[in-house]
């Protein structure tokens, strides 16, 4: 079996070993000084400022997607979202859930978001609309494979005073990402993609300033479980609340470990950039077509105009075991999704692109 999926991916040799030995017990002082490392690593990893809060959720990404808004912003606050696919729209779906007031600015798929989209959502001048306070935005939008302009939106929430909430689970160790230079006050994480471990740990990078208005503003938890300010303060002694993902939290330490050890994230992602541009060029032989938006480097968009996408994401599990991504929606009999994060190479690019060649000679 080999997983070109984006989640859950190929581990590589190391995490394989820690995931066969025995769990520890974890309210020790030796297991405090894992959780610890990890926290301080992640945010090296990800360029944050070292007073950032580094927590370790133990839930899919959609916990910590809901932990960071319903958590953080109240029915005081009015959030921007960016909704060009199927996890913008689940930020939309929690702020309505959650009773937070939203807009969302709709990126149509094959179109590039832009700065001039998002001032269009913005109050006009003398209108009773209040201001929006936050934007939250998915940087690699997975379910179309869209990666926006972590710059020009984080200059965006710069001029307009905005928290700035990012969804980096499909992009973190894939595409160019500095928690610093683009001002991002909610990083939010999940360990089975670029980190290449099993699903069930999502960390949340919390700047300094929404910790506090989250503190200050006393929004009350929306669960005893996602309660952020009791995380936070377990957080202090290197713990969590609750019973935390314990052996993934172990395996997280040796990657992270091996990832500042190959050079850090400029290594990775530059990895995952000669992966993604690797397979583009050998896809050229593909009868398939690549959208026309900016692609992050974490997975390849397969456009496939005859509408048997189905049926060739079918076969090539079924005759190989070989596993992209499907696509849900209007784009279903259109759309696959190869992935690029994990353990792959670009002998495995080429295998899956042989694969897929023989697959279509035989629908």
């Amino acid at each position: 079996m080999k997983l070109f999926t984006l989640g859950p991916v190929e581990f590589f040799p190391d995490t394989r070993g820690i995931l066969r030995k025995k769990i520890p017990y974890f309210r020790t002082d030796e297991f405090s000084e894992i959780e610890t490392d990890c926290a301080e690593r992640l945010k090296r990893i990800a360029d944050a400022p070292r007073e950032s809060r580094a927590l370790l959720l133990t839930s899919s990404g959609t916990g910590a997607m809901e932990a960071a808004v319903a958590g953080l912003f109240s029915a005081k606050d009015r959030l921007l979202v960016v909704n060009g696919g199927g996890f913008g729209q689940r930020f939309c779906e929690l702020c309505a859930l959650h009773g937070i007031p939203y807009e969302a600015v709709s990126v149509p798929f094959g179109a590039a978001l832009t700065r001039e989209m998002l001032e269009a959502a913005l109050p006009a001048a003398g209108s009773r609309k209040p201001a929006f306070t936050g934007l939250l935005v998915n940087m690699h939008e997975t379910s179309t494979g869209q990666l926006y302009d972590m710059d020009m939106i984080a200059g965006f929430c710069r001029d307009y005073n905005l928290y700035h909430v990012v969804d980096a689970i499909g992009s973190f160790l894939a595409d160019p990402l500095s928690v610093k230079r683009h001002g991002i006050d909610a990083l939010i994480l999940s360990s089975h993609k670029g980190l290449a471990l099993p699903p069930g740990l999502a960390p949340l990078v919390l700047s300094e300033r929404l910790f506090r208005k989250a503190t200050c503003e006393d929004i009350p938890p929306f669960s005893a479980y996602f309660d952020l300010r009791d995380a936070e303060q377990n957080a202090r002694r290197g713990q969590t609340p609750f019973t935390p993902a314990i052996l993934t939290i172990c395996a997280l330490r040796e990657r992270l470990r091996a990832i500042e050890a190959e050079g850090g994230a400029d290594a990775q992602t530059a990895r995952t950039a000669e992966l993604a541009r690797d397979f583009r060029r050998k896809a050229f032989i593909l009868p398939a077509e690549l959208p026309a938006h900016p692609l992050s480097s974490a997975c390849t968009p397969l456009i496939f105009p005859h509408h048997n996408a189905q049926e060739i994401w079918r076969k090539l599990y079924e005759r190989y075991e070989y596993y992209v991504n499907p696509t849900g929606g209007e784009w279903e009999g259109k759309l696959l999704r190869v992935g690029h994060l994990g353990n792959l190479t670009i002998d495995d690019n080429t295998r899956l692109i042989w694969k897929l060649q023989t697959v279509l000679n035989n629908l």
